[in-house]
């Protein structure tokens, strides 16, 4: 006859599992990463406040930063039932090439103060996704470094307008020098927005670590060595131009509005094109006029995009101008839906209201900063079976049977 011990240990062994134990720091870190929201935490926990802020902030009172990801937030699904769904293809198109699912990497500058491998780290993971990514003009990995780190991506290259036109036509062909599929014009930056956070926090480029900055590198031991151990953070695509390179911090609205070029016009689109044969991107189209004017000169994309919430604030809700633009635009050129995307759910509202595909950089920045280069990993794999399940939900088998109706509001 078993004890009474034992049998209470067998009661609750038929009723309880222990988890292992996980002694790894980070797989520990990706368990507790199950969504943006997740990563978000876990990355302002172990980056610099000014680091995180920089990341994370908007314009003024970042109203629009927030309308981004609300206006997603108000839309409700309309999911048809028995209808027969068998294997879902979540696939998009992009620039008439497949995807793994509609969305392309934007183009971040600055991506190595979340994570000592920066775009390399980026570019790697949307590879082994089959998702297309955008290197930033002023990111901090060069655009023949991106290359040699990702051979086979589909890697795109996002141009601002410098005042020094020579230095963005040499910029353009080292990037079709080095396979890069198309071009991305980013037309919001005339002036550069006013993000408070990082005034208060008098953040500069690169990150000055200094007595100002001492406790709060203190509290943030792993990112500080890292940070400390790394070759300096420099705008790796203008070293040697005699711009600057950010090798001496920098005050980045000063940057920016002493080098780029504030009129820019779309006349200047065509000068573009006559250094570029391959597709052209407008990013930063904020109104159905300015879509139809893009659409009238012929570019393959317009990215619909108010970069983030960082540059004017009361500037619409990106998801908001989906609908209207489609219809104005009439199927002439791929729109881009960029700002607010933190769930593949959101993609799956943007393609119904007629998108042709999705674009975002801060919720990567996230999964960067908190679980490096198998955070960005998780979080588009996250993606890939937010949308399959999605779909499915919905009671549909691909994006192409879409359409409004599948959205409460329109």
């Amino acid at each position: 006859m078993s004890s009474p011990l034992l049998r209470l240990r067998e009661s609750l062994a038929s009723v309880l599992q222990f988890a292992p134990l996980e002694f790894r720091p980070l797989q520990r870190r990706l368990r507790r990463s199950v969504s943006v929201a997740d990563m978000r935490r876990l990355s302002k926990r172990r980056l610099p406040r000014g680091v995180f802020d920089y990341i994370d902030g908007g314009a003024e009172d970042e109203r629009t930063l927030n309308a981004n990801c609300d206006a997603f937030a108000k839309v409700r699904f309309r999911p048809r039932v028995l209808q027969g769904v068998g294997e879902i293809n979540v696939a998009g198109r992009v620039l008439g090439e497949t995807t793994a699912f509609p969305f392309i990497m934007a183009p971040t500058g600055f991506t190595r103060i979340a994570d000592p491998q920066g775009e390399l780290a980026v570019a790697r993971a949307a590879q082994r996704a089959g998702l297309p990514y955008t290197l930033s003009t002023l990111a901090t990995r060069s655009i023949e470094e991106v290359r040699a780190a990702a051979p086979n991506a589909r890697l795109w290259f996002q141009v601002y307008a410098w005042r020094n036109r020579e230095l963005v036509a040499e910029m353009v062909h080292r990037a079709a020098a080095c396979r890069y599929e198309a071009l991305v014009l980013t037309v919001d930056t005339a002036v550069f927005g006013r993000r408070e956070r990082d005034l208060r926090r008098g953040f500069s480029l690169p990150p000055k670590i200094g007595p100002e900055t001492l406790i709060d590198g203190a509290l943030h031991p792993e990112w500080t060595l890292s940070f400390l151990r790394s070759e300096p953070i420099r705008f790796a695509n203008v070293v040697g131009t005699g711009v600057g390179d950010g090798s001496s911090p920098v005050d980045l609205a000063g940057y920016i509005n002493s080098q780029f070029e504030p009129g820019l016009s779309w006349s200047d689109v065509e000068w573009l094109r006559s250094l570029w044969s391959g597709p052209i991107i407008i990013k930063g189209i904020q109104t159905v006029e300015d879509a139809r004017i893009a659409a009238d000169f012929g570019v393959a994309a317009i990215a619909l995009s108010n970069h983030g919430g960082r540059q004017l604030d009361d500037a619409p809700a990106i998801f908001d101008l989906v609908a209207p633009v489609a219809d104005a635009v009439g199927g002439r050129i791929e729109i881009v839906c960029d700002g607010g995307i933190r769930r593949g759910s959101d993609i799956v509202k943007a393609m119904a209201a007629g998108a042709t595909s999705c674009m975002g950089g801060r919720a990567y920045l996230y999964a960067l900063g908190a679980a490096g280069e198998a955070g960005v990993d998780q979080l588009l794999a996250t993606w890939r079976e937010d949308i399959r399940r999605t779909l499915a939900l919905l009671g549909v088998s691909s994006f192409a049977e879409l359409d409004r109706s599948y959205l409460s509001t329109f």
